[in-house]
């Protein structure tokens, strides 16, 4: 009887942890974070590699629209459904001549936040040069 107790308590206990959000699940990012300071910097004219140097390469290469860069990024958190944003760069003679699109500003301070709570990072980077 004492053992019919257990089985059934740990059951019961499995069963109410896998079904419940009380369990951290991460939220997924893929693509290019990319962070406003550096979005607002795009002029017009600029070249390929300073585009590249601002944002980084974008993971979408299309070659048959080689005028073009898509940075295409993801966000998928907890049992939401995915998100995604496209911010689009055009070049006309290998300058830019315009953009448009979306992207997740604000996603890299709030990845650092949630790394720092969890453990992955540490909090204060200012005390970490001091201890040094």
């Amino acid at each position: 009887m004492l053992t019919m107790r257990k089985a059934l308590l740990l059951i019961l206990s499995a069963v109410l942890v896998s079904g419940c959000n009380w369990v951290y699940r991460q939220p997924v990012y893929q693509g290019n974070l990319l962070e406003q300071k550096y979005v607002e910097q795009l002029k017009e004219g600029m070249s390929r590699q300073q585009v590249e140097t601002l944002l980084g390469t974008p993971p979408v290469s299309d070659p048959f629209h080689q005028e073009r860069w898509d940075y295409v990024a993801t966000e998928r958190y907890k049992r939401n459904p995915t998100e995604v944003k496209n911010l689009t760069v055009w070049f006309e003679n290998d300058q830019v001549s315009k953009w448009e699109g979306e992207y997740f500003p604000d996603h890299n301070e709030a990845l650092l936040r949630q790394a720092q709570k969890f453990g992955n990072l540490p909090k204060d980077k200012d005390k970490d040069k001091k201890g040094r």
